[in-house]
């Protein structure tokens, strides 16, 4: 079977690598191009790229999928699918056309719940107790097409954006190799969505990072873990930016204005965090934290270099 794998971050790769290794003839990587990153704008290339030259496959970065051209270019690969992770684009219908068994995506949310761009987060934010990955054909709309197959992960309450991508990616790899194996055999029924059932998530900005301290404790904990690894959640500190990297709700009713520090003591139940901030409604524990122009350390071993941070106010 021939498959065009189209995608960009570091989470598409274990697709890619389970296509090669289950034997399908990748004909060509689509991903970005590459991008001017740090004062000195060199150029660093997507993570997808990186695991395909390993694999000695074609690359192909068109900057848009509208040409006449990179369409044509396309279709002269002959594929039989097309497979999108996480590519960045919006294949335009042309493209939609090319492969006989259609365009296959890979969507890490359990559709049609959270559709768009950041549905990781999303159901971190959300509270949600489970995940998962679906994989449709594609459409022209976003993320509506019918579904092929589907898996559900719980999510821990540990899990960060960065952790819980990592295990999806995983389950996606095993979840794609089953489906292609029957869809092309015809043994699946794509399954419409329930367009009454569908929410959306946007792409999240760098501003969603700041914490805003009259939230609850439990929203912004679940803040520090949807903006885990980007953008982080940060607060200031003696004019300087201040990121909370590991965090813990605890439930303490208020005492103090919101954003001000307090001690916390190791006899606390369940609680390890060396200090705590209160919020609009009970105390963040913080557990980890990451001071502009330092490395990351524990909440410890910051309170240790900054004994007046004790009763400062956050803002």
């Amino acid at each position: 079977m021939r498959v065009i794998f189209m995608g960009t971050p570091d989470f598409a790769v274990p697709c890619l690598e389970h296509l090669v290794l289950n034997q399908y003839q990748v004909a060509a990587v689509y991903t970005q191009p590459d991008k001017p990153v740090g004062r000195g704008r060199s150029l660093v290339s997507p993570p997808l790229k990186r695991a395909a030259a390993a694999w000695k496959l074609p690359v192909m970065q068109p900057d848009s999928l509208k040409r006449a051209e990179v369409v044509a270019q396309m279709a002269d690969f002959h594929p039989d699918a097309i497979v999108v992770f996480a590519y960045g684009q919006i294949l335009p219908q042309s493209v939609l056309d090319i492969p006989a068994c259609g365009c296959i995506n890979i969507h890490p949310s359990l559709l049609p719940s959270f559709r768009g761009a950041s549905p990781v987060a999303a159901a971190i934010l959300a509270g949600d107790e489970f995940t998962g990955v679906s994989i449709m054909l594609m459409d022209k709309g976003l993320d509506s097409g019918p579904i092929l197959a589907r898996a559900q992960i719980s999510i821990s309450l540990h899990d960060t954006t960065g952790s819980l991508i990592a295990k999806l990616s995983l389950v996606a790899a095993r979840l794609l190799h089953e489906v292609l194996v029957h869809w092309v055999r015809g043994e699946l029924t794509p399954q419409p969505q329930n367009e009454a059932q569908a929410t959306y998530c946007s792409s999240i900005s760098k501003e969603e990072g700041d914490i805003d301290w009259h939230l609850s404790a439990v929203d912004i904990w679940r803040r520090v873990r949807a903006f885990n690894p980007w953008p982080g959640c940060y607060t200031r500190w003696q004019g300087k930016q201040l990121k909370i990297i590991e965090a813990v709700p605890l439930p303490e009713e208020r005492a103090l204005e919101a954003g001000q520090v307090v001690a916390l003591t190791p006899t606390r139940e369940g609680a390890k965090p060396a200090f705590g901030v209160y919020t609009g409604d009970g105390v963040l524990g913080v557990l980890k934290v990451q001071l502009e122009g330092t490395r990351a350390m524990s909440a410890a071993d910051f309170l240790r270099g900054q004994r007046e941070f004790i009763g400062a106010l956050l803002s």
